[in-house]
């Protein structure tokens, strides 16, 4: 994720980083651009189609489309952002049952063992919930404490361990009836909050409908040199590529915000609020 002040709006006009959508679209405005000074060309020297009444009013087409892809990218980034938005709220979830189950582990006043038990095993849930997000191989601490199958779902794992093991301080006369309640339901808490980062992860936008937006763009800006040719002459050459830079840009940050667990410059900083989980647990129960 990228750390930056909101009121510097120097940088952010002129500076061009990785993310930038300018980066990712400069060839394709460039060919664009091409594709347009052509039109334009052929137009002016030699078609001479501004004469016909019913193509030069072509244009009237795209004053009407223009709303329609307008609405349609209102809803994407829309409900794009509210994805990026749910994550970070299910994070933050995390980052506070973790802290809180650490504090009631702490009052409970365990033996050295236990408690080197769970200031390793919460931490270790928020880490591979993260690799699992993204679809990687765990590569967190290796400990004894846990053991688990790289096969499998992981963050399961490690709340089975942690329930297993506040089940096994009951059985044990550590804790009572009403305290494993009230631990139950953080350890529930984990998986709900797993459960809620998977959901957004494996249901992506329908695919007919970013198919549709796509092409929709597409033929919009393809046509409109053909449409704008007649009023505007060889001003279409810059106008159409800034136009597409407009349309395009916001589809490419409506894709890169819905999935925001991965590792792209606009996602959510999931590696510092595993690391702060991981810092605070050891700041309690150490």
């Amino acid at each position: 994720m990228i750390n930056y002040n909101p009121k510097d709006w120097v940088t952010f006009i002129f500076h061009i980083d990785q993310a930038d959508v300018f980066r990712k679209l400069w060839a394709l405005m460039v060919s664009v651009a091409l594709f347009s000074a052509g039109i334009a060309f052929l137009e002016l020297n030699y078609l001479k189609l501004s004469e016909t009444q019913y193509v030069k009013n072509i244009g009237m087409m795209h004053s009407l489309l223009g709303f329609v892809i307008s609405m349609l990218l209102v809803f994407r980034t829309n409900t794009s952002y509210d994805r990026w938005w749910e994550g970070r709220r299910l994070l933050g979830g995390l980052t506070n049952v973790s802290r809180n189950f650490a504090i009631k582990i702490k009052s409970l006043r365990l033996n050295k063992e236990d408690e080197e038990f769970f200031e390793y095993a919460i931490p270790k849930f928020a880490f591979a919930l993260k690799e699992h997000l993204r679809e990687k191989q765990y590569f967190g601490k290796n400990s004894l404490l846990i053991a688990v199958d790289g096969g499998k779902h992981i963050p399961i794992q490690i709340a089975s361990s942690i329930s297993t093991r506040v089940y096994d301080l009951l059985a044990a006369g550590k804790i009572s009836n009403e305290q494993l309640i009230i631990l139950n339901a953080d350890v529930e808490k984990f998986m709900d909050i797993c459960g809620g980062c998977e959901r957004i992860r494996r249901t992506p936008i329908p695919y007919s409908y970013s198919a549709f937006i796509k092409k929709f763009i597409f033929v919009y800006v393809i046509t409109l040199p053909i449409g704008w040719v007649f009023s505007l002459g060889y001003y279409v050459v810059p106008i159409v590529p800034f136009i597409l830079y407009v349309l395009a840009g916001l589809e490419l940050i409506a894709e890169e915000i819905e999935d925001p667990f991965g590792e792209d410059a606009n996602d959510l900083p999931v590696d510092d609020i595993c690391n702060n989980i991981e810092k605070h647990v050891g700041e309690i129960l150490n």
